[in-house]
């Protein structure tokens, strides 16, 4: 079983201290520790400064590298015409430098002295003898974000895209970047969402595909969707998002809606719309989320389309919440679930990549005094770890051309998605934070449900799992983890895109492929890096395959059921109201 959950600070005088002090601190750091990664960076300083081997190994790097740098400066002077051999190339993914104005004179020794300058840093803080892998992988993070702030692309003076579009303007662009800012600036303080949401209103825009709320509980909606074919696949589709996000990323604009196309495909799908929990919701816990959300919508999808087993799908957080159920009804002998499907999401998270950063014992105390003091905690207290993970596309970028180039990034349907946050109620994210952050007690079947633990091991559905290439939340080879979790059949996906635009990759979208393989039930595991080369690369969108994968589980096309039951009548429209709360 695992280890109990502390209970947040008492209302004594010294907890209320405490928590004043943490909240005050977190308005300056971003709700990040700073005893985390204060504590870091001694473990990194420490050890390093008992190195002298190390250190001398770094001072000789630096030497060559100030060498190598001055022949490639010296060379850039003597010739502009012949191609001058780099000092060091950029990483793969790395687009700062792309554009061929970066590789002219002065430019072009200023970005390789950012990058050698990078790499240096990087080998300062890996590979020092006994530092704790984990405080070196914030030591390293940290080095890096803060390289970051200084790089030559972030400044007018030593950016040449900036100075050519200020020369093409005549200065027109620093204008326009200037009321960029002030119009962030003035929605910052005033609470707004970003410009442009507007045009992207739920119900009107995005989330509408027609349906009724037919269950309503005081955590979840239940949306029953209209059929659209004459006839449909017996089997409903039960969708599980995620509550650290609404629901409608599945349901985005009609071009690109998850459930439109499932609609469309003539399945009978229903899907969870999280209420939006505030102080009253704050001792919520797992198990809540489990009996209210994916148990009533089993119950209420059961009396619905009765005698009819189920397609269950969860995404991200709520896939995670659905291999639990999935689990316990194993475990309880409940065979109501057809088949599994699972859209980023994690089962072990022994290692979940760089979101771990943010996750030990003193952060996730941090966050639950934080949490005391309101019962919950808000998307901007979130926002700070997911902006670092991405600081290139998620802020540097954005300033670059919103304030020195002067192009506001247009608004689209999934950044508006996005802008629509969420909370997440104080003792239910104190619990997923340490029972499978920290303790990974679903991998290691001691996550208890009904006060008794389940193992993933029991399941023996067929399962389709999706990882996405670039995925800063679940990335795809922990979620591949579930091959060793369970021996049933798996239909594992991986798709290009991050943990957002991998899912929504709807037919027609360019630039989209993925790679799919089948391992039998019983099968033998293969570790990810094998399957990556073997598994067959597919062009396009991976949702016709999830489709023919359902197809074959399900049984002949029946006349579509009514919406809803005499015990569960429709109570609104789709979306509902559920997620228009704020």
């Amino acid at each position: 079983m695992p280890a109990a959950t502390p209970a947040l600070p008492s209302p004594t005088l010294g907890a209320r201290l405490d928590q004043r002090v943490h909240a005050a601190l977190a308005r300056t750091t971003l709700s990040i520790s700073p005893t985390a990664v204060a504590l870091a960076w001694l473990d990194w300083a420490m050890h390093l400064a008992a190195s002298p081997g190390k250190r001398l190994a770094l001072t000789r790097q630096a030497l060559e590298e100030m060498a190598e740098l001055g022949r490639y400066v010296a060379q850039s002077c003597q010739s502009s015409e012949l191609p001058v051999q780099a000092c060091i190339a950029p990483r793969e993914q790395d687009r700062r430098f792309a554009a061929p104005e970066w590789q002219q004179w002065p430019f072009a020794p200023m970005q390789q002295a950012f990058l050698l300058t990078e790499r240096w840093w990087n080998d300062a803080t890996r590979e020092i003898r006994g530092v704790s892998p984990h405080h070196q992988n914030v030591v390293n993070f940290a080095a890096r974000q803060w390289l970051d702030i200084f790089s030559p692309g972030n400044f007018p003076l030593t950016n040449p895209l900036v100075l050519e579009r200020s020369q093409e303007q005549g200065g027109a662009n620093f204008v326009r970047g200037y009321l960029h800012w002030l119009d962030d600036v003035r929605r910052y303080v005033q609470g707004e969402p970003p410009a442009g949401t507007e045009r992207f209103q739920v119900g009107r825009e995005v989330a509408v595909t027609p349906g009724k709320v037919v269950m309503r509980n005081a955590l979840v909606e239940l949306i029953q969707y209209t059929p659209t074919t004459d006839k449909v696949r017996p089997e409903p589709v039960l969708i599980v998002p995620a509550w650290i996000m609404k629901y409608y990323i599945l349901d985005l604009s009609p071009a690109n809606s998850l459930v439109k196309y499932l609609v469309d495909q003539g399945y009978v799908v229903f899907c969870l719309s999280w209420k939006n929990p505030g102080q009253h919701e704050r001792d919520l816990a797992m198990q809540d989320y489990l009996d209210l959300g994916l148990r009533a919508a089993l119950d209420a999808v059961s009396a619905i389309v009765p005698g009819r087993r189920i397609h269950a799908t969860g995404y991200c957080l709520g896939g995670t919440l659905l291999s639990i159920g999935a689990a316990a009804m194993a475990r309880d002998g409940d065979e109501r679930l057809a088949s599994l499907t699972l859209f980023a999401a994690q089962t072990d998270f022994s290692e979940p990549g760089e979101l771990a950063l943010f996750i030990d014992d003193s952060e996730v105390a941090y966050l639950e005094d934080q949490m005391a003091r309101t019962g919950y905690l808000t998307a901007g207290q979130m926002a700070g770890a997911f902006q670092m993970l991405r600081s290139y596309d998620l802020l540097w970028s954005r300033m670059v051309g919103a304030y020195l180039m002067g192009d506001a990034e247009p608004m689209n349907d999934l950044m508006a998605w996005n802008a629509d946050t969420t909370r997440m109620p104080a003792k239910m994210h104190s619990q997923y934070l340490r029972w499978l952050f920290l303790q990974n007690d679903l991998a290691s079947e001691r996550y208890p449900v009904d006060g008794k633990p389940v193992a993933l091991s029991d399941i023996h559905l067929p399962i389709f799992c999706v990882g996405t290439q670039t995925d800063h939340v679940a990335p795809w080879r922990s979620v591949y983890k579930l091959h060793y979790e369970t021996a049933a059949e798996l239909t594992f996906v991986l798709t290009s895109g991050g943990h957002n635009a991998g899912i929504v990759s709807e037919p027609g979208h360019p630039h989209r492929s993925y790679q799919s393989a089948t391992r039998p039930a019983g099968g033998a595991y293969q570790p990810p890096d094998d399957w990556l080369t073997t598994a067959p690369r597919q062009e396009g969108s991976w949702w016709p395959a999830w489709c023919a994968w359902l197809e074959q589980r399900s049984g002949e096309p029946v006349a579509p059921p009514a919406l809803g039951a005499a015990a569960y009548p429709p109570l609104a429209e789709a979306p509902g109201t559920y997620v228009l709360e704020r």
